[in-house]
């Protein structure tokens, strides 16, 4: 039987496992879904795109013989997650997500935790400078928002008008450190940070700012998750993949 795995792409996590792969001499594949138009190259040979639902997703496993599928999507791309954790369970075919911990507030941090982005302006006052590090996949459900300056980071320029007004785009490509955050967070006056909570110590360096600074944060849970095998790091991924 094949050995080809099938790696679900968009995190540092995942880029990391294909170069392990690679290296380990593994035959695997990644796909990633068009989230970025520039996204960093990966070590494997890789698709862009989504595969178009449930059916063409097992499709596609079949066709081209995938042993295995290593989720190592974005923790907020849940529908994703949990599409490929049913197909692949009802196909037979190996999955696990490598999903890393989330965010635990400490000492000197100014955490509102909301559900969803519509929360937000619930806990925002109506004069306040909003920094969203949300990307612009959600930026519309900020939409009630408006009447604050509402900032969007994002790494691709805009195709489309800020979708309210008061809002603003600031393009910039992570990593970012946390005294480029300090210094940022400064000169725009920002009062509140709005962030998903998605883990991991890549962009953790917002947070850190924003303690420094005393900001408050208005921190999004995370949706529900695949009720599938986990782990918490590339090398517990990698020894998976390795035992099959």
């Amino acid at each position: 039987m094949s050995r080809r795995i099938l790696v679900l792409a968009g995190t540092g996590e995942a880029k990391e496992l294909c170069a392990r792969l690679r290296d380990a001499d593994i035959d695997a594949v990644a796909s990633l879904a068009g989230a970025t138009r520039t996204p960093d190259a990966l070590a494997v040979t890789t698709r862009h795109g989504g595969f178009g639902g449930a059916d063409a997703f097992a499709d596609y496993l079949a066709q081209e013989d995938i042993q295995a599928v290593v989720d190592a999507t974005h923790p907020f791309a849940s529908a994703m997650s949990l599409r490929s954790a049913e197909v692949c369970r009802t196909r037979g075919v190996g999955y696990l997500q490598l999903l890393r911990p989330a965010w635990a507030s400490q000492k000197g941090d100014q955490w509102t935790l909301i559900d969803q982005e519509e929360d937000a302006a619930r806990i925002i006052g109506p004069r306040s400078t909003v920094f969203l590090a949300t990307g612009r996949q959600t930026l519309e459900r900020f939409v009630n928002l408006q009447g604050r300056r509402v900032i969007c980071r994002q790494i691709d320029p805009p195709t489309k008008p800020f979708p309210f007004e008061g809002g603003e785009y600031l393009i910039g490509r992570p990593p970012f450190t946390v005294l480029d955050e300090t210094i940022l967070f400064r000169q725009l006056g920002v009062d509140w940070l709005v962030v998903k909570n998605a883990g991991g110590t890549a962009s953790r360096s917002k947070l850190d700012a924003a303690r420094a600074l005393k900001l408050r944060v208005a921190m999004i849970n995370r949706p529900p998750q695949p009720e599938a095998p986990k782990v918490a790091t590339v090398q517990e991924a990698f020894e998976w993949v390795k035992a099959l």
